[in-house]
C-alpha cells in the first residue's frame, strides 16, 4: 500500500524543507500592538490601473497610520499574461505618487527579510507546503485533460448543477495512491488540487474590515493549487505568501469576495490564522445610464499613465482618490485648509461600500486648488519636468526664457485667493500661448473676437491705449484706462452705464474687454494689468498698432 508520505516524496523528491523550517525562517514580525502589515501585489501584465493605485494607496495608508509595514509583492505566476519590464513601470509609477514600499520586490534586488517577493522565485516554498498537504491527505494529483474537464462541464450543464470540480464531479479525488503512482510513473501529466472538506450546503462567515460580517456558501471545490508548469495559482500562492510574509490585512478588489471561502478553507487546512480581508469597492463609470467598472479598453482614465500624460499633479489624483476612500475627507480639508494626506485621520472602516463614480470635474477642482496653492518655484519645476516629456511647445519656451515663463505662471498667484486657471499642466500652453510673438501672430491671423461696432472708433481707442502707464500700481493704471475710455464715450463705472446705457458706447468693462481681445486674442484671460506688465510697453504697443491697422 502506497502511503501519502510516499506519494508526496514521489511528486516532490527535491523538496527537503519542512513547514517548521519555513516558520522559523519567516517568524512573526515584532511590531507595536495594532500595527498592520499590508501589501500591494500586482501582476506584471501592463500599466498601473487607477483602481490599483486606489488599492495601493489604501494599503499604504493603513500600514502607515498604524505604525506597521507596507510591502510590494509581484504576483507573476500567470506567465502567459506577463509583460516584460512592466514590473519596473509599476514600481516607478507608484514611487511617482509617493507610495514607496518599506520592503519588497525591486528589479535590482529584494529589500526585506521575508522574500523572495516575486512569486515565480518562490516555487520551492509553495511545493514544500503542498508536499505537507499531500502528506495530510489535503491535496492530490489530478490527471484530467482539458477534454476531460470539458466533458465534466457539459455533464453539469445537462444536470443543471453548479459548475466546478467537486463531489461526484471531482473525477480523480478518490483515486487510490497506487493508481496515482502508476500514472505518474507512466508520465501522465498532472496538476495538484486542494482537497476541500467543505460543504456547499453550509455557510462560511468572516468579518470584512470594510463591510463587516459577510456570510457566503462554504467552499467544497477542489481547486487547482499547482499548475502543470510548476507554478501555483493565485488562490494558493497568496495564502502561502501572506502567511509567511506575516500580512495582517489583505486589501483587494471586491471582485474577490466570492473566492474568500476558498482561501479561508486553505488557511484552516494548514492550521494558520487568516489575515483580515478588506474588499475595496471598484471605481465606476456611468455608461449610457448604467454603472460599470472603469475599463482598460474603453476608458483612458483607467490607466494612471493618462493622468501623468495630462500633467495632473500627483497630489491631486491622490487627494481625489482619498475623497472616494473616506467621505469625511472633503469636510476635513475645508476645516483644516489642507490637502496633506499624512495629516488626515484616514480610516479603512469609513470606506463606502458602493463603488464611486469617477468624477473628472471633482478631480479638476482638487487639481486647480492644489496648483493655485503651490509656491511658484515648486510649480515651475513640475511644469518644466512635465513639458520635457509631454509638451514640446511649452518646453521650447521654457528653455528659451525660463524667467519669462515664471512671470506668466505667477500671474495672480501671490494673493489670498489666487487664480485657478489650470486643472492640469496640459492646460497651460493653450492658455498662455498669446504671450509668445509667433503664437500671437497666428491668433491675429485667425481673427479677433471683437464685439460688433464702429471699427474706426475701436481702432482709435486701441491706439490711445498705447498711452497707458507702465510701472505704476494697478489702481493708477485702471484710472488711466477709465480716462481713455471716457474720452471715447465709455462710462467710467458699470453703475453709470446701467443707469443710462443710451448715453454711452459701453461701460469701462467693455473698454477693458476691447483691450484684452486686442492683446490676448480672447475675451477671457488672467489679470490684464499683469499681462501688460509682463509683455512690456514696446510689445504691447506693437500689438495695438498691428490690430488697429487691421480694423
Amino acid at each position: 500500500m502506497v502511503t501519502n508520505e510516499e506519494l508526496a516524496e514521489l511528486l516532490f523528491p527535491e523538496i527537503k524543507t519542512s513547514i517548521d523550517e519555513l516558520e522559523a525562517k519567516y517568524p512573526p514580525r515584532s511590531l507595536p500592538e495594532g500595527a498592520q502589515v499590508t501589501r500591494f501585489a500586482p501582476s506584471p501584465t501592463g500599466f498601473l490601473h487607477t483602481g490599483s493605485l486606489f488599492t495601493s494607496m489604501i494599503s499604504y495608508m493603513t500600514a502607515k497610520k498604524s505604525g506597521g509595514v507596507y510591502f510590494f509583492r509581484l504576483e507573476d505566476t500567470d506567465t502567459k499574461r506577463t509583460i516584460e519590464g512592466s514590473e519596473r513601470d509599476l514600481i516607478d509609477q507608484l514611487a511617482h505618487f509617493g507610495i514607496n514600499a518599506d520592503e519588497g520586490f525591486y528589479p535590482e534586488g529584494d529589500k526585506g527579510e521575508y522574500g523572495p517577493y516575486r512569486q515565480s522565485a518562490r516555487a520551492s516554498i509553495y511545493k514544500a507546503v503542498i508536499k505537507e498537504l499531500i502528506r495530510k491527505g489535503r491535496a492530490y494529483p489530478d490527471f484530467c485533460t482539458p477534454e476531460d474537464l470539458d466533458a465534466i462541464r457539459k455533464a453539469q450543464e445537462e444536470s443543471k448543477v453548479l459548475p466546478g470540480y467537486y463531489g461526484v464531479y471531482a473525477r480523480d479525488r478518490n483515486l487510490s495512491n497506487e493508481e496515482r503512482v502508476a500514472r505518474i510513473n507512466a508520465g501522465t501529466p498532472w496538476v495538484i488540487r486542494f482537497r476541500s472538506e467543505g460543504d456547499h450546503e453550509r455557510k462560511t462567515k468572516f468579518v470584512d474590515a470594510i463591510r463587516g460580517e459577510i456570510e457566503l456558501q462554504d467552499n467544497d471545490t477542489d481547486v487547482v493549487i499547482l499548475k502543470s508548469d510548476g507554478l501555483p495559482t493565485y488562490h494558493f500562492a497568496h495564502v502561502v505568501d501572506d502567511h509567511f510574509m506575516r500580512t495582517t490585512m489583505i486589501t483587494r478588489g471586491e471582485e474577490w469576495i466570492p473566492s474568500t471561502p476558498i482561501h479561508l478553507d486553505m488557511f484552516r487546512a494548514l492550521g494558520w490564522k487568516a489575515p483580515k480581508y478588506a474588499h475595496i469597492p471598484s471605481i465606476m463609470k456611468l455608461d449610457h445610464g448604467n454603472k460599470r467598472k472603469l475599463s482598460k479598453r474603453k476608458d483612458p482614465e483607467a490607466a494612471v499613465s493618462y493622468f501623468l500624460e495630462q500633467g495632473y499633479p500627483t497630489q491631486a489624483l491622490l487627494v481625489y482618490l482619498m475623497s472616494i476612500a473616506n467621505s469625511n475627507f472633503e469636510e476635513w480639508t475645508i476645516a483644516h485648509k489642507s490637502f496633506d494626506l499624512s495629516a488626515f485621520p484616514f480610516s479603512i472602516k469609513k470606506i463606502a461600500l458602493e463603488g464611486a463614480l469617477f468624477d473628472q470635474d471633482k478631480l479638476n477642482y482638487f487639481s486647480k486648488e492644489i496648483i493655485a496653492r503651490m509656491p511658484l518655484e515648486e510649480e515651475f519645476e513640475l511644469v518644466k519636468e512635465y513639458a520635457k516629456g509631454h509638451d514640446e511647445a511649452l518646453n521650447a519656451q521654457i528653455e528659451r526664457d525660463p524667467e519669462y515663463v515664471k512671470k506668466i505662471l505667477n500671474i495672480e498667484k501671490d494673493r489670498k485667493n489666487p487664480r485657478k486657471d489650470y486643472a492640469k499642466f496640459a492646460d497651460i500652453y493653450p492658455l498662455i500661448r498669446f504671450f509668445f510673438d509667433e503664437e500671437y501672430a497666428k491668433i491675429l491671423e485667425a481673427g479677433l473676437p471683437f464685439k460688433e461696432g464702429d471699427k474706426k472708433a475701436l481702432a482709435s481707442l486701441l491706439l490711445d491705449c498705447k498711452n497707458l502707464p507702465f510701472g505704476t500700481d494697478e489702481q493708477q493704471w485702471f484710472e488711466a484706462l477709465k480716462e481713455i475710455g471716457a474720452k471715447h464715450g465709455y462710462a467710467t463705472s458699470n453703475k453709470d452705464y446701467k443707469a443710462n446705457p443710451e448715453a454711452y458706447v459701453g461701460s469701462v468693462s467693455d473698454c477693458a474687454e476691447a483691450l484684452r481681445v486686442a492683446i490676448v486674442g480672447t475675451n477671457q484671460s488672467p489679470n490684464l494689468y499683469e499681462i501688460l506688465g509682463i509683455l512690456g510697453k514696446e510689445k504691447t504697443c506693437a500689438r495695438l498698432d498691428a490690430v488697429a491697422a487691421r480694423l
